[in-house]
């Protein structure tokens, strides 16, 4: 049976600039603190950078005749902050400037909502050197980031993301070390996790300012936190991580206080506000977008990040992640029940697998499609039952770097081989491309 979304549902597709721009040193950008983690030895698999990625910066014309292929709505990407302030602040770079202008413009002209994330994750190594995200300057310079890139596009891009993930950002990029800048430190994360919400808070307004009519939100990752088993300490284990990964976030952008004394139990002291951050950070927002995978199982004692996947037999992506639909589901409805959000978009879901191009030069994935499929009709399913869910975007348009994976691991809809960075629609792409026609998904 087939599950119907209502007219005016958003379809996308969702990537990121680092990941897929290359250009890495074109036209005035600035180093970023990807460009310097990956180019330190040891730090992505394989040695893998970004300079080249999917070469997205000089292939953004045929990137965008695959959108229109798939029949997208809408595209979300993100601007990289050094392509247009090499420095973080200060001398604008007009070339950066008029890559994403040419961008927009591109977009709109095929009939697809261009939908900007101002940072995700690509700060300028320049204001890592200067304290980054742990430093109250860096949320500042992100407002006159903001101001720049709303001012030249904000005539035509209506739908504005300030920050992807900044759990990721402050938690594995100051706290684990395992994403840039590599830091590894309680009290750095703390404050990045502070300064990044502040961030927002300074940058919403001013889009709003300088962007008529816009709509302004904020991306946040969402797994639903289940306890390993019924005891008491597990239970207990589960609260505390969805406070140290989700309710930091929630909570105070909903007008809350930080959740301290759970977060205390992991070594966090939310301690560093000043004055009206707090009422800042709670400036109104038009959406929630929300990135969901899977689900977490929290066992008590037992970090949940950086483990390897235990060999239980449970249907897992090629990240380790369980494939679980139903979380996208638990996802849509406690954000709906808890919190006082008016609209909700899946701003990322997608699976990675061992893609291969067959000897027919096609790219059979039926795993992402039964994947898609699932969590898909789950969000159908929350949104049936009064989730205020807007739109959905797939991760993502295109194989892309990875993160500390490098170029090992396949999300796109569109397979990329890196010897020739030639595009092979998937099966999946295909799937897709009737889900959008059809404003509907068939039920498995």
């Amino acid at each position: 049976m087939a599950i119907r979304f209502p007219p005016g549902f958003l379809w996308g597709a969702a990537t990121a600039s680092y990941q897929i721009e290359g250009g890495w040193r074109d036209d005035g950008k600035g180093e970023s603190i990807w460009d310097r983690f990956s180019h330190t030895p040891g730090k992505v698999q394989d040695g893998d950078t970004g300079d080249v990625a999917d070469d997205h910066y000089h292939r953004w014309q045929s990137d965008i005749e695959l959108m229109k292929d798939l029949g997208l709505n809408a595209y979300r990407f993100s601007t990289s902050w050094p392509r247009v302030l090499p420095n973080g602040y200060g001398k604008v770079e007009p070339r950066g400037l008029d890559f994403y202008s040419r961008l927009v413009d591109g977009l709109l002209d095929a009939g697809v909502q261009p939908w900007i994330t101002l940072y995700h994750w690509d700060l300028p190594q320049a204001l890592e050197d200067r304290g980054g995200w742990p430093s109250r300057e860096t949320a500042f310079r992100f407002a006159e980031y903001a101001e720049v890139m709303a001012r030249r596009l904000g005539d035509r891009v209506k739908n504005w993301i300030t920050l992807n993930e900044p759990f990721v950002a402050a938690a594995l990029g100051y706290y684990y070390g395992i994403h840039a800048p590599g830091r590894t430190s309680g009290e750095d994360a703390a404050a990045a996790t502070h300064h990044l919400l502040l961030g927002h808070g300074y940058a919403a307004p001013v889009i709003r300012r300088d962007s008529a009519g816009s709509q302004v939100g904020i991306t946040l990752n969402y797994s639903p936190m289940h306890p390993a088993t019924d005891s008491e300490e597990d239970h207990f284990a589960a609260q505390i991580h969805d406070a140290f990964v989700q309710r930091v976030y929630l909570d105070p952008l909903a007008g809350r206080p930080y959740p301290h004394e759970a977060l205390a139990t992991r070594g966090f002291r939310m301690d560093m506000a000043q004055g009206d951050d707090m009422t800042r950070i709670a400036t109104p927002i038009d959406f929630l977008g929300l990135n969901n995978y899977s689900r977490d199982v929290v066992a008590a004692g037992r970090e949940v990040w950086g483990e390897p996947s235990p060999d239980d037999g449970v249907a897992r992506t090629e990240m380790g992640w369980e494939v679980y639909p139903q979380s996208i589901y638990e996802m849509l409805m406690r954000v709906a029940r808890e919190y006082p959000f008016k609209a909700l978009y899946v701003t990322e879901n997608g699976a990675a697998f061992p893609d291969r191009v067959g000897p027919d030069g096609q790219v059979d994935d039926p795993r992402r499609v039964a994947f898609l499929r699932d969590y898909i009709s789950q969000a159908g399913r929350a949104l049936a039952e009064g989730a205020p869910l807007k739109g959905y975007f797939v991760w993502s348009l295109l194989d892309n770097f990875e993160w500390a994976f490098g170029l090992s691991k396949r999300f796109g809809l569109y397979y990329v081989d890196y010897g020739t960075l030639a595009r092979i629609p998937k099966s999946s792409a295909k799937w897709y491309r009737r889900v959008i026609a059809e404003n509907a998904v068939a039920g498995a």
